[in-house]
């Protein structure tokens, strides 16, 4: 059976959480925060993001998680920093 592009990305995920599992909570989530913002291309957090708002983060291990939900909230939801800053800069209607 074939992948989806999203059960992909949630794998990809679920591995660099558990790459900095060992580490304390509050560490181990600042290094998946940080490695997703760093290496994702901004299609990969879209879609992630998209699979937080549409599935609720399905497949994705609790640290896993509440880190992509934490990236998303500094990002605003936006998939680049660019993006997310330009949104920050923009006046309120």
């Amino acid at each position: 059976m074939m992948q989806s592009p999203t059960d992909k990305l949630v794998r990809m995920a679920n591995q660099i959480g558990q790459f900095f599992k060992p580490q304390s909570e509050e560490k181990a989530i600042a290094g998946i925060v940080d490695h997703i913002k760093r290496f994702w291309e901004p299609r990969m957090k879209k879609r992630i993001f998209s699979h937080l708002d549409e599935g609720g983060g399905v497949g994705l291990d609790p640290l896993t998680l509440r880190a992509l939900l934490q990236l998303k909230s500094e990002m605003r939801g936006f998939p680049t920093m660019a993006e997310a800053k330009a949104a920050a800069e923009s006046p309120r209607a």
